[in-house]
């Protein structure tokens, strides 16, 4: 299992600012059964463990010799840099399920873009699953190989995923399909067709009213000279 270095924390507030600019990132350790409690990573070695690791596989988190198994579940990002700048390390009990978004790795070759020339449509990238915290898996691996016809797709409920692994979403929506060069051409041109028939609906809606402002004082003078006749 991966191991991370952290240190208690007892930088705060504005203090914190200078922690980030030496490459230190400010964090917080909690959990179901301990009190929350600010530590501080390394950015360098938290990006390597994160890289392997992600949010759903659980890590040793050391702090001081003393030894936490986590998952990193919330990362907060710099809006203008979009560095990491803090970081929630979440303790959860062993014995009980937590959710997890777990990403969708595509693999091999699909005849259907290589001999049909069609075009690979990714319509899922990532899942929420749900499992004990040692079982999440660290992402989902698809074999686009078995794509050999545009027919072809996989759905949710084709996904391989360990025992005891559930993936929150409807079993029939469509992960990954091949579709046929003259389709994505369609597709393609339907933004365009749209923006033409909005334009023509806009055009129409000004000339009516128009129309109707024409016909009013027609309306309204018919009956003012059958007065005068009177």
């Amino acid at each position: 299992m991966l191991t991370l270095k952290a240190k208690s924390r007892e930088a705060t507030g504005k203090k914190v600012r200078a922690l980030r600019k030496s490459g230190i990132i400010p964090a917080v350790l909690y959990g179901p059964k301990i009190k929350p409690q600010p530590v501080e990573v390394k950015l360098s070695d938290f990006k390597k463990i994160f890289k392997e690791a992600g949010e759903s596989s659980l890590i040793t988190l050391d702090v001081s010799d003393k030894k936490f198994l986590v998952l990193i579940h919330d990362l907060n990002n710099d809006p203008l840099t979009s560095e990491v700048s803090h970081i929630d390390f979440y303790q959860p009990q062993l014995d009980k399920e937590v959710e997890a978004t777990v990403p969708i790795i595509f693999e091999g070759e699909s005849a259907a873009i290589k001999d049909l020339e069609g075009t690979l449509i990714k319509e899922i990238h990532e899942v929420k699953v749900k499992a004990l915290p040692q079982n999440l898996p660290h992402n989902i691996k698809v074999d686009i190989s078995v794509l050999k016809t545009f027919a072809d797709e996989i759905k949710i409920k084709d996904l391989q995923v360990p025992g005891g692994v559930k993936i929150q979403k409807d079993p029939e929506e469509i992960v990954v399909h091949a579709v046929a060069p003259t389709k994505v051409e369609e597709e393609l041109e339907k933004p365009i067709e749209e923006k033409v028939e909005d334009v023509e609906k806009v055009e129409t809606k000004k000339e009516k009213p128009q129309g109707e402002a024409e016909a009013e004082p027609v309306k309204k003078q018919e009956p003012a000279k059958k007065e005068e006749k009177k």
